[in-house]
């Protein structure tokens, strides 16, 4: 099966891992290095799921959350190699295996889509019940996680960067991308790169300006309302952190935050996300001006209280699903603005809270 695009999303943004080289001795910074060239080794054999019809209804264990016509998982032992998809070792009904790597993908899996099929109606990621495929144990000591443009791939990390596999809100995020990828024909913010500008060779596309900013912050959203929602914690509850503990103590607390971008003390060490449209600049990286967006839908969350799934989150996904591939900040601000002003009217605290939250930004006036 031909991926829509190859445009492949790393948990763990390049920066991040050439940051933490800059600091390094020789021998870890060219370990760490190895983490964003390891992708040219990437090699998809073949999909063995997706030549199968719909898998008839098993009896469901208490971690699938849903009735298998909504979703079906695959999930794929890839042995340390980094030949995809990998050995077939767990499917939709099946028993949990002896591998927790295996069963915590299957089981966040089937959270985060839980999550869309019960918030937003989607059935999937596709909406049209598509299987969700994910390899784990991909390549040696592997430090990252990624949506491939068809399927899920998780390395078991190492010393710096690991746990994957446990990370609902990462989990959540990357599968978020296969959701906009289908809800949005041709990508938000994809673009085609020149053989020059790709950091390996199966980068035929990447996410870049505004628009590819757009497309990480309605990840992380995503991400980080599955979070919540799982834990049933209210907008006040949350700490709106992204890829807790999943830094090496003396790297860092977390990969994001959408309550403060840029505080270092909740995150990482160099972590340059920017909150505003005052610190912006053309050809900024995607992940540090998606805060601006971030920053954005939590205000709105925030001034609407409660859960944050059950109103901001419901303007957000009804609004996305409008935009072209090459929206901007503004055109964002003003179809979430529409959306709530539908949703709950022009006078409504909802709506004035997502117009104030893009104000707060500096996206309008």
């Amino acid at each position: 099966m031909k991926p829509a695009y190859n445009c492949f999303c790393f948990a763990v943004p390049s920066k991040l891992f050439r940051k933490l080289a800059e600091k390094a001795g020789e021998d870890e910074g060219k370990r760490l290095n190895s983490h964003i060239e390891h992708s040219t080794r990437l090699r998809t054999q073949r999909h063995v799921c997706s030549k199968q019809g719909v898998v008839p209804r098993t009896v469901q264990s208490p971690q699938s959350f849903m009735p298998a016509q909504a979703y079906r998982r695959s999930i794929f032992n890839a042995g340390t190699d980094t030949d995809l998809p990998g050995k077939p070792v767990r499917h939709e009904g099946d028993k949990p295996i002896r591998d927790r790597a295996v069963n915590r993908v299957y089981d966040n899996t089937g959270i985060a889509l839980n999550f869309y099929h019960q918030v937003f109606g989607r059935e999937s990621l596709d909406d049209r019940s598509m299987r969700v495929e994910s390899a784990v144990h991909f390549g040696k000591n592997f430090a990252n996680a990624m949506w491939t443009g068809e399927q899920m791939v998780y390395g078991d990390g190492d010393e710096n960067v690991g746990g994957f596999t446990e990370a609902l809100d990462i989990i959540a995020h990357e599968l978020t991308h296969g959701v906009i990828q289908h809800m949005i024909p041709g990508g938000l913010g994809v673009v085609k790169l020149a053989r020059k500008d790709r950091e390996f060779e199966e980068q035929t596309h990447a996410l870049q300006g505004q628009a590819g900013a757009l497309n990480e912050s309605f990840a992380d959203v995503m991400g980080s309302m599955v979070k919540q929602w799982h834990a049933r914690q209210t907008v006040t509850q949350a700490n709106w952190l992204l890829g807790e503990n999943m830094l090496a103590p003396q790297h860092g607390l977390a990969i994001r935050s959408l309550k403060d971008p840029g505080n270092r003390k909740l995150t990482w060490y160099d972590d340059d996300q920017i909150k505003t449209m005052e610190q912006y600049l053309d050809g900024a990286d995607v992940h540090d001006s998606s805060g601006i967006p971030n920053h954005a839908f939590y205000l709105a969350a925030k001034k609407m209280g409660g859960f944050s799934w059950e109103k901001a989150g419901l303007i957000w996904y009804g609004a996305f699903a409008k935009l072209k591939p090459r929206a901007s900040f503004l055109d964002a601000a003003r179809a979430t603005c529409a959306a709530a002003e539908s949703r709950f009217g022009s006078k409504s605290k909802e709506y004035l809270a997502v117009h104030s939250a893009w104000q707060a930004v500096k996206v309008i006036t």
